[in-house]
């Protein structure tokens, strides 16, 4: 009985203990919550009313929301997810919680750091933070819970390093801290948490390599390190991670070859590696992985073949290998991937044909293959399954017709056909696709007429059919495609009047282009309610009357009215278009005053006038337009002083001439020593005046040109005429701007002893050059042709139009022509010696690459771009240099960039198709002319844009171009990446320079040739 009642009373204090405990632990974390309680906003304070101490029929604070406790009262589990806690964890007393097991606060508002003192919480396994705005390191103390096995701190803005303490907690299964800011490396002691099943890393800013000892982690199911700064080589390691079903290691820097071991992981499911430097081929081990429905591996820089292994892979649903160095052919093996949807192979080297297996795909949603080398037809059930959504073939060499399962295949919504050869009749070869909303058959060899099955594509956003061979008027039904946003049928064979009802497009809002056709009539008034169009391109057609019917185009950005037959004057109306930056108006019929109301179009960047029946003094609002950048006025019958501000004091006398009266100060122009009145409405006084002042003088000085003119064409005859062996026209041509033709030649020959070696300081395809120092002590260099084999004219046409391109072009930045020669024994052209060589040359040496600065190279892209833009505008009529490379950019002793080598170049008539052989340097050469000879200015464009990449990056930009074309690739793209690492980055002052020559480039390298800006815009906006 003793015994019995001592254990009774023993298990009565026990219970007295614990309630007395139990009470008092509970009272002090009732007061613990309260106090953290109070420091939250007040209006966090409001949502938890249930906690107090004064609430009836509860006991605190185990019934409060959000809170749990056990058999003793004692809390264990916080859950307070998605509440609105809008505070810190500052006030929260963590060693007021000792039996705390289990803490959730995650999607709330709290900020602040994570206090050390978390490490109290001793009997913790699951604590979740994610979703807040915490910020600063995380607490090594978190490595003192051990007993944690649940770790989430995503979305939050924790930064510094991954403590390495984390590697204590064993018992974790699950360790979350994607979308934060840790930098620094992964700990290796991670490597310590075998018991880990999920690690999420990504969306981080940690570097450096990847410890191979996670592959010591073989409990693992899913790795998540994507969107990092890892680097290094992928761990061959990971082969051992047999259980494991995802790894994304997308968006690093990660490089080297991928581990044949991967094919190992035969668990995987979803493995994605894109976004990374990523080299070699693709090991065919992959091909065992035949559990995995994704791969990604695109924008990397894999090379060699598609193996054909990946044909076993008959789960996959999404394979992406775009942007890539890849070539060979697509296997026909992929054809066994009946469960794919997405597969895309754009942007690499891949050529052949498509395999007819790609028919079998019966699933297939997208299939983007463009931008590489195949040829050939399209397979003939390319749409079988009558599921394709996205068809994207473009820039291709693809021949033929369209296959019948395209034109029925009715589920399309986007489908990019442009810049191959595919052929037949646009009426006939394309269906009606009701859910269609953007389509562009551009630069291909279509013909027939537009067909009215458009208008049943009710919502067609965007239509491209240029550079076909289109003919026929626009059907007026185009006008009832109600959502069309971009319609361009530039560049084909179009007749006829502009239908009015393209009025009814009043959801264009990107562009409208109509341009290089024959079409005539005027711009339908209707136009005026197109009040939501940007762009507008109508020009290079025989359109005529007047331009008033676009005052209401208040949005427009870009105009370009040129070369028509435009007449009247310019309407005042046009100063309502406030957001326009480039205004083309150029070769027409215009006349009258420009009007003084121009200046409200203060977002003008580039005005051109020129080749008009303009006459008048420039207004003097003219002053006002600060933004204006580049001007053209010539070739009108403007007079008076020129404007003071940057777009007429820097521009060339180039944009100014064929003028009868302008003055200021630029070179070229005379000085307005005398006042200029203006006389507006001069009285018939004020003219006799004029006439009697001006014509004696006009008739003074033609009487002493044409004395000086006479004795000048006499005395050159007398000196200079040729010797007999050399007066047969025919095979001699003696020509000079400086020099006698035949002192020239003889002084040549003799400087150069006949052309000896030791005298050529480089050659050519078509020549050599030779550095010549004339008599007169002046340095030339001479390119001299190669010899002619018998009865054939080849070189000497390339000869002939060198001279004839030369003999116009008066330019800064153009190496100067002084001569010259041609006979039966030898043909040679006399330049100006530039002394330090071609600017090739100066990238290709180690040292002198080294002392060319970024101020330096700027402005020789500059230069070359107002070289060109001379060429293309202000010569008539334009030249087009066909050649533009580094090869032919020459340098002074003050390397300033002069342009050279006009043997390939091509002289521009508006009237002529100017279809021609190949010419260019690889490498430089615009893609159209691939499928296309037709040469226009954009073909010096693109090689600009290639050549200010090669200046900008040191060397050819090789593979980068087709990269470029990608918008994911351009958005990610750092200025670093494309600087030549030989030199200091640019200054701040200076980088901004150079990352608009990028912008500039990349945009020269357009794959549309309409879509490339002209040389006039891209010397506006370089001298911005």
């Amino acid at each position: 009985m003793a015994i019995k009642l001592g254990l009774q009373l023993q298990n009565v204090f026990f219970v007295l203990f614990v309630i007395i405990f139990s009470s008092s632990a509970s009272t002090e974390e009732a007061n613990a919550l309260l106090k953290w309680k109070a420091s939250f906003a007040n209006q966090t304070q409001s949502l938890l009313p249930s906690w107090s101490l004064h609430s009836q029929n509860t006991t605190p604070p185990c019934t409060w929301f959000g809170i749990s406790c056990n058999i003793a009262g004692s809390v264990t589990k916080i859950n307070m997810t998605g509440f609105g806690l809008n505070g810190t964890l500052h006030d929260f007393s963590f060693k007021s919680f000792p039996n705390l097991e289990y803490l959730d606060l995650a999607i709330n508002s709290l900020t602040g750091t994570i206090p050390s003192q978390i490490s109290y919480l001793s009997n913790l396994n699951y604590l979740d933070l994610s979703t807040n705005q915490f910020f600063g390191e995380i607490p090594p103390e978190i490595g003192q819970l051990t007993n944690l096995q649940v770790l989430h701190l995503v979305q939050t803005q924790l930064n510094g390093s991954i403590p390495t303490e984390l590697g204590l907690l064993r018992s974790l299964n699950d360790l979350a801290l994607y979308s934060n800011q840790f930098q620094g490396p992964i700990p290796s002691s991670l490597t310590n948490l075998t018991n880990l099943t999920t690690l999420y890393l990504y969306d981080n800013s940690l570097s450096g390599f990847i410890p191979p000892e996670i592959g010591n982690l073989t409990n693992l199911l899913e790795l998540y390190m994507d969107t990092n700064n890892l680097s290094g080589p992928i761990p061959s390691t990971f082969g051992n991670l047999k259980n494991l079903t995802v790894l994304h290691a997308f968006n690093n820097t990660l490089s080297g070859p991928i581990p044949p071991e991967i094919g190992n992981m035969k668990s995987l499911v979803s493995l994605s590696l894109s976004l990374n430097n990523l080299s070699s081929s693709i090991p065919v081990s992959l091909g065992g992985l035949t559990n995995l429905t994704l791969l990604h591996l695109y924008r990397n820089k894999l090379s060699g073949p598609i193996p054909q292994e990946l044909g076993n892979l008959t789960s996959m649903t999404d394979l992406e290998l775009s942007e890539n160095n890849l070539n060979g052919s697509i296997p026909a093996s992929l054809g066994n991937l009946i469960n794919l949807e997405y597969l895309y192979l754009r942007d690499n080297k891949l050529s052949g044909s498509i395999p007819p297996e790609i028919g079998n795909l019966v699933k297939l949603s997208v299939m983007q293959i463009d931008t590489n080398q195949f040829t050939g037809p399209l397979p003939h059930d390319i749409c079988r399954g009558g599921l394709l959504q996205n068809f994207t073939v473009n820039s291709n060499r693809l021949t033929g017709p369209i296959p019948g399962s395209l034109k029925n295949c009715t589920g399309l919504l986007r489908v990019r056909l442009d810049g191959n050869q595919f052929s037949g009749n646009i009426a006939e070869d394309f269906g009606v696709y009701p859910n269609l909303t953007f389509i562009d058959l551009s630069f291909n060899n279509f013909y027939g007429e537009i067909s009215s099955n458009w208008v049943k594509c009710p919502n067609l956003g965007t239509l491209r059919i240029a550079g076909n061979n289109i003919s026929g008027r626009i059907p007026p039904e185009i006008g009832n495609v109600t959502q069309l946003e971009a319609l361009d049928l530039s560049s084909n064979r179009l007749v006829g009047e502009i239908p009015n009802e393209l009025g009814n497009l009043i959801k264009i809002s990107k562009v409208l282009n109509l341009s290089n056709n024959h079409l005539s009539g005027g711009i339908p008034p209707e136009f005026e309610s197109l009040t939501n169009m940007e762009q507008l391109d109508l020009s290079r057609n025989s359109l005529s009357h007047s331009i008033r019917y676009l005052a209401n185009c208040a949005k427009l950005n870009y105009l370009n009215l040129s070369n028509n037959r435009f007449s009247q004057e310019i309407p005042s109306q046009l100063e309502k278009l406030i957001q326009l930056s480039q205004l083309d108006l150029s070769h027409n019929f215009l006349r009258g005053e420009i009007p003084s109301k121009i200046s409200d179009m203060q977002s003008l960047v580039l005005l051109n006038l020129s080749h008009n029946h303009l006459s008048g003094f420039l207004p003097d609002s003219f002053n006002d337009m600060r933004g204006l950048m580049y001007i053209d006025i010539s070739y009108n019958d403007l007079q008076g002083p020129i404007p003071d501000i940057h777009a007429f004091q820097n521009t060339s006398i180039e944009a100014l001439q064929g003028n009868k009266g302008l003055c200021g100060n630029v070179t070229g122009l005379s000085p307005c020593n005398i006042p200029f009145v203006r006389y507006k409405h001069n009285s018939r006084n004020n003219q006799k005046l004029v006439f009697s002042i001006v014509f004696p003088l006009l008739g003074a000085l033609l009487l002493l040109f044409a004395f000086f003119g006479i004795y000048f064409i006499l005395h050159k005859r007398k000196k200079g005429r040729p010797t007999e062996d050399l007066d047969n026209e025919e095979d001699q041509l003696l020509s000079i701007s400086n020099f006698d033709g035949k002192i020239l030649y003889e002084d040549i020959i003799n400087a150069t002893n006949n052309f000896d070696e030791m005298y050529c300081i480089g050659k050519g395809g078509c020549g050599s050059v030779y550095k010549t120092k004339l008599p007169s002590a002046r340095v030339v260099a001479v390119k001299k042709l190669h010899s002619l084999p018998s009865g054939e004219r080849a070189f000497q046409k390339e000869f002939l139009n060198e001279i004839k391109a030369l003999t116009e072009i008066r330019h800064r930045n153009i190496v100067k022509f002084y001569g010259f020669c041609s006979n039966a024994q030898h043909s040679f052209l006399v330049y100006e010696y530039l002394e330090n060589g071609s600017l090739a040359t100066i990238l290709a040496t180690e040292e002198k690459a080294k002392e060319f600065d970024w101020p330096t190279r700027l402005n020789i892209i500059t230069s070359v771009a107002h070289a060109l833009s001379y060429m293309h505008h202000d010569c008539s009529p334009p030249i087009v240099h066909r050649d533009i490379s580094s090869k032919n950019i020459l340098l002074d002793q003050d390397y300033h960039a002069h342009v050279s080598d006009f043997g390939t170049a091509k002289l521009l008539k508006l009237d002529s198709s100017n279809w021609t052989e190949f010419a260019g340097t690889y490498g430089y050469v615009a893609p159209e002319l691939a499928y296309t000879m037709k040469v226009t200015e954009k073909c010096d464009v693109y090689s600009f844009g290639v050549l200010a990449l090669e200046v900008i990056k040191g060397k050819h930009p090789g593979n980068l171009i087709p990269s470029l074309s990608s918008p994911l690739t351009r958005d990610n793209m750092m200025l670093q990446d494309v600087l030549d690492q030989r030199i200091p980055i640019p200054p701040p002052e200076v980088e901004d320079q150079v990352l608009k020559m990028l912008n500039i480039a990349i945009a020269c390298l357009h794959a549309y040739p309409q879509s490339r800006p002209n040389m006039n815009i891209i010397v506006a906006l370089l001298c911005a």
